[in-house]
């Protein structure tokens, strides 16, 4: 698989892995999750503009998974990472998020943060294996705390499924 910046017509196929990778969640009863519309075209492109959206393409070139990341109070910010079920355990999730740390590094951003769910088993305890460690609130900037407040305004963050910030690198407790 090869990593790179991700194109306005790789849009669909983004949008397309959305889909899919959120149908996982069904299978633990956040149908919720799994209903939420993909980012839109509008979304993605500015992402791409941006040189904040990543894509692991296949052999021809075909995303099968991405990641969106973008600067958020002085740190690397991934905003989305998800992986196609069809090609999910192959370490394509952990690729994109070195190519994410990399991209914090050349941008003089003081490591990478996300939010995530607390007990979904692909979610927070898939990211400590990365080297993410939960933030104290104490530790979470003004712009995370605007991002998880966007983010329970979306419907995130019920109480029966907690949502933690998390960080690795400069940025981890």
């Amino acid at each position: 698989m090869t990593i790179r910046a991700a194109r306005t017509a790789d849009i669909p196929a983004i949008q397309g892995i959305e889909l899919a990778a959120g149908e996982t969640f069904r299978s633990i009863g956040l149908a919720d999750v799994a209903d939420d519309d993909p980012p839109s075209a509008a979304e993605l492109t500015a992402h791409i503009r941006n040189g904040g959206a990543l894509v692991a393409v296949d052999g021809t070139d075909t995303p099968v998974a991405y990641l969106l990341v973008e600067a958020l109070g002085g740190r690397a910010h991934i905003e989305q990472v998800s992986v196609h079920p069809s090609h999910a355990r192959r370490g394509l999730g952990a690729r994109l998020i070195e190519v994410a740390d990399a991209w914090a590094d050349a941008h003089g951003l003081a490591g990478l943060t996300l939010t995530t769910f607390a007990d979904v088993p692909w979610n927070a305890p898939y990211y400590a294996r990365l080297g993410f460690a939960v933030l104290p609130d104490d530790a979470v900037d003004a712009a995370l705390r605007e991002r998880v407040r966007e983010e329970e305004a979306h419907g995130l963050g019920l109480a029966e499924w907690p949502r933690v910030v998390m960080a690795r690198g400069a940025s981890a407790p």
